[in-house]
């Protein structure tokens, strides 16, 4: 059912938007030279570059996603952010000092010192395509979600979105993204320990925390570590400890979108302490994000959940030709649900091992009928999907006198991934969709104005970094250094805010046109992760192999691009060990080309 918000949560929303977009668009009105526009003028203290870092990298995707992705499968994604605290300690005695000592305005500026003006444009080329589209879904991710929920028009949304960052982001610069996040910081932590109080008081008196916390380990949400080393699980202790340490490394160490919040600290040591903040803070933020939705799983152990939180998705099942066979399923979950409350109820009160694996049980069959849901809700929406799914149906029927046959293996191969793509489709996969359906259906008035505010603040605050970033880039790393002539301050500042109005439009054009297959904050890290390895290798050889020459980076670069997206188009791995895949990989093809390459000169830094 689509909501209407009440005046008292419009009047919320509007307040805090608006008072943010005030307060940037004032506190840095007359920045004019570069120093100040592009860096923030160098007067951030510590806790400023702290929570800027944090906000850039909470988008509204965080809590719409990670809440979505702790009720479908729990705690375990909390694991993906180990390798946060090892790459901040490294950044802080390598990157930062290096960055520091030469002054630069970007992270690629370095690259130029090191190899040559190529390398330095190819660089800043892959930072520009990944965080291009990044900044295009960071938009997106909300407004779509809004849009199916409250009724809103996709389009709008994505234009407000981006033309309240376009505003304040164009006006002030980088201290204006800084000093923004600070707001939006305080919004985002007030909203999320509001709602969690509300969700835990949702609960019945008679359960306490600790027996929700019972109840939410019984059915294996509470699993934080996995040790073992299957590649085909994208969340273990090692992935986050491995690749998680090469993906932060690469985005905090080489992301303009990170880098430029910590270099407008007034001193290293406050750049340092910034990050070290980050280090400190961003594990048990994302534990606590987590737990919110895992709050939310067990307050629907007591209360009845759709088979599908996409409420339009559900509407266009019922009218079709598979409307009965989805009510069945309805009509199933709710005698599941019967059993669940008396089960939960019954766990609650005592520590029996039975109970627990009988939830455990329920919860495992309850899975099985969202599944379904979500199949019989692709097959109602797409006609192609349900011919081919069909006409493969009936050739495994005729070969089932054959069932160890080759053909019958391969036909049902397919057919089951037929059956489990309908859980990818945007339409279907409505994880992402869990908490903002909560927060409107069960949260009071003011309160839901609140937590819309806090989805659009995430969203504004990491789209504000990332054109500012982009903006940064085209301006310094191509437009300024490939002018004959050396252009003045004002002239660069004036082109860097055309140029993030441009990236702000573009932003806005690739939310209006994006689709979405993955969970969204799965989407965003598997972007990254196309391009971060490779970029992080370049920096390593940068710093670490002073022999290296810039034709063998730049060439080496270019193949291990094309290797990596054919890796991941393949699914040769776990889209986090790509990050570690693509730095090795570009390493050793630039050892390998600096062989085979005539010798040229190279400059140490």
């Amino acid at each position: 059912m689509q909501q209407t918000l009440d005046w008292i949560d419009w009047t919320v929303l509007v307040i805090t938007l608006a008072t943010i977009v005030g307060y940037g668009t004032w506190k840095t009105r007359g920045r004019r030279n570069a120093e100040d526009y592009i860096k923030g003028g160098n007067t951030s203290k510590w806790w400023t570059i702290g929570l800027s870092v944090m906000a850039t990298q909470a988008s509204a995707i965080t809590f719409l996603s990670t809440t979505g992705q702790a009720f479908s499968d729990g705690m375990g994604f909390v694991q993906f952010y180990f390798g946060l605290p090892i790459a901040m300690v490294i950044i802080c005695l390598v990157f930062i000092p290096l960055y520091h000592r030469l002054k630069v305005y970007t992270a690629y500026e370095f690259l130029e010192n090191r190899f040559d003006l190529k390398t330095r444009s190819l660089t800043a080329i892959l930072f520009l395509i990944q965080r291009g589209l990044a900044a295009g879904i960071t938009i997106f991710a909300p407004a779509i979600i809004l849009s199916v929920v409250l009724g809103w028009n996709i389009v709008t949304l994505n234009i407000i979105i981006g033309v309240l960052v376009i505003i304040y982001t164009v006006s002030g610069g980088t201290k204006a993204v800084t000093v923004t996040q600070k707001q939006q910081m305080f919004v985002i932590f007030a909203g999320m320990l509001a709602a969690l109080f509300i969700i835990i008081n949702l609960i019945p008196e008679e359960v306490s925390f600790r027996d929700a916390i019972d109840i939410a380990g019984a059915t294996g949400k509470m699993q934080v570590l996995d040790f073992s080393f299957d590649l085909e699980n994208r969340y273990t202790v090692w992935t986050g400890l491995i690749g998680g340490t090469f993906l932060m490394l690469s985005y905090f160490g080489t992301d303009q979108s990170q880098v430029q919040r910590y270099l407008s600290g007034k001193s290293m040591k406050e750049m340092q302490m910034g990050l070290l903040f980050n280090g400190l803070f961003k594990v048990p933020m994302q534990f606590f994000i987590l737990l919110v939705g895992v709050m939310v799983f067990v307050f629907y152990q007591f209360n009845p959940s759709p088979l599908n939180f996409i409420d339009r998705s559900t509407q266009t099942v019922l009218t079709s030709d598979y409307g009965d066979d989805y009510r069945a399923l309805q009509d199933k979950q709710s005698a599941l649900f019967n059993k669940k409350q008396k089960v939960s109820l019954a766990l609650s009160k005592s520590d029996d091992n039975g109970l627990k694996q009988e939830l455990f049980q329920l919860d495992s069959i309850e899975k099985t009928y969202r599944s379904e849901s979500k199949f019989l809700i692709k097959k109602a929406i797409d006609p192609e999907y349900t011919s081919a799914y069909n006409t493969l149906k009936d050739e495994v029927e005729n070969l089932e006198d054959h069932p160890k046959s080759d053909a019958y293996l391969a036909k049902s191969e397919a057919l089951t991934a037929l059956y489990n793509d309908a859980a990818k489709d945007t339409k279907t996969n409505d994880r992402d969709y869990m908490f903002i359906t909560f927060i409107l259906n069960n949260l009071p008035q003011g309160l839901i104005g609140l937590l819309l505010a806090v989805i659009l603040s995430a969203a504004m605050s990491s789209t504000a970094s990332e054109i500012n970033a982009l903006a940064t880039i085209t301006s310094i790393d191509l437009y300024g250094r490939n002018q004959k002539e050396e252009k003045s301050e004002d002239h660069m500042v004036k082109m860097t805010k055309w140029f993030t109005l441009g990236w702000g439009i573009v932003a806005i054009i690739i939310a209006c046109f994006a689709d979405l297959a993955e969970n969204l904050i799965q989407l965003v890290n598997i972007i990254g992760s196309i391009f971060y390895g490779n970029v992080l290798g370049i920096f390593l050889l940068a710093f670490f192999f002073k022999y290296i020459k810039g034709n063998a980076v730049f060439i080496g670069a270019l193949i291990t691009q094309a290797i990596v997206v054919i890796g991941w188009w393949f699914e040769w791995m776990p889209y986090l060990w790509l990050n570690l895949f693509g730095c090795v990989v570009v390493i050793m093809i630039a050892n390998l080309l600096q062989l085979l390459l005539p010798k040229t000169s190279t400059v140490d830094i």
